[in-house]
């Protein structure tokens, strides 16, 4: 198996800030940010014990796919990617909340929805849906984004009361999320495959709105094959889809869904390579592009080599 990268410890000169998030080790200093895409895996909020050969890379790669095809939707982050694992770009006073938006009734919005909530965030949801069935509209149900523990849902109506940002700004978000959401999706179309579900992330920076962060990767988003979506489900059966539910599956199968007093279940070689596999299949499917895996012999050295010609040079 392949080696993984589970964080990193680089000292920059001149020095920097750094942030170690769910999957991201981010460094900041003079208006710029240096994120590196570990391989670590999060689900229900927490971080799994074992780390995901080529998963930082893919994500890494795949955000860059589609922040560059969105630009001219919305002004985004990134300015250049010096190593597989690592983006460099500006750096946003974050906005706190995620713009989660749905095209079709699956994961969280399925489990309210079967516990018989008719309502999302302020939205109202139609009955007699299925599980995985599309909504009229994409509907967008926005969370609150917390530095630790789980995020929770927030209405349209909430987000203003509190002032986590004008109504102005409120609504060039929305805006961003339609568009971005739609472009995601024919671009996902073009590769047989479904857009279900997506976040998007926001910040600040001289007073214009950034998109901040990855869009459209696994981590981030859901996808079902759209070849037999039909007819899979009018027979009732479970979509067939690329994204990271299956790793949230497997856990709730091992009775752990991030709650108190759960443990962690361990995860088997068997298990991180299937995981590998379907990450890769996943940037193969959304890119069109063959992956070509980086060398994991020292991945931190490998890095430090390639930020050598950057102004984020690593101290030895």
């Amino acid at each position: 198996m392949a080696d993984a990268l589970r964080e990193t410890h680089f000292t920059f000169d001149p020095p920097a800030e750094l942030y170690r998030g769910k999957v991201r080790d981010v460094y900041r200093r003079d208006g710029q940010l240096l994120m590196v895409a570990s391989d670590r895996i999060s689900s229900f909020d927490h971080v799994l014990p074992r780390a995901i050969p080529h998963k930082g890379q893919i994500l890494n790669q795949i955000a860059a796919h589609f922040l560059e095809a969105t630009r001219d939707i919305c002004p985004n982050w990134l300015e250049s990617n010096p190593d597989p694992n690592v983006a460099i770009g500006k750096a946003c006073d974050p906005i706190p909340i995620e713009m989660v938006i749905r095209g079709y009734l699956v994961g969280h919005g399925w489990r309210e929805y079967s516990a018989g909530k008719r309502e999302l965030c302020g939205v109202p949801l139609p009955e007699g849906m299925r599980e995985a069935d599309q909504f009229p509209e994409p509907i967008i149900t926005p969370a609150t984004k917390a530095e630790e523990g789980h995020d929770e849902d927030i209405s349209r109506e909430a987000i203003l009361q509190r002032g986590i940002v004008d109504e102005r700004t409120y609504r060039k978000l929305e805006d961003y999320t339609l568009r971005l959401f739609a472009r995601g999706t024919a671009m996902a179309a073009e590769r047989g495959l479904i857009l279900v579900d997506t976040k998007y992330e926001f910040g600040i920076r001289d007073g214009q709105v950034y998109l901040i962060d990855e869009i459209h990767t696994p981590d981030s988003s859901r996808y079902f094959y759209a070849e037999g979506y039909a007819d899979r489900q009018a027979r009732g059966e479970h979509q067939k889809q690329l994204s990271k539910e299956f790793v949230r599956e497997w856990l709730m199968e091992h009775d752990f869904r991030g709650l108190e007093g759960q443990s962690m279940p361990e995860m088997p070689d068997a298990f991180v390579e299937s995981v590998t596999q379907r990450y890769t299949e996943l940037y193969e499917r959304i890119t069109g592009k063959s992956f070509a895996p980086a060398d994991t012999t020292d991945i931190e050295s490998r890095i430090r080599r390639n930020l050598a010609a950057t102004a984020w040079r690593v101290r030895d």
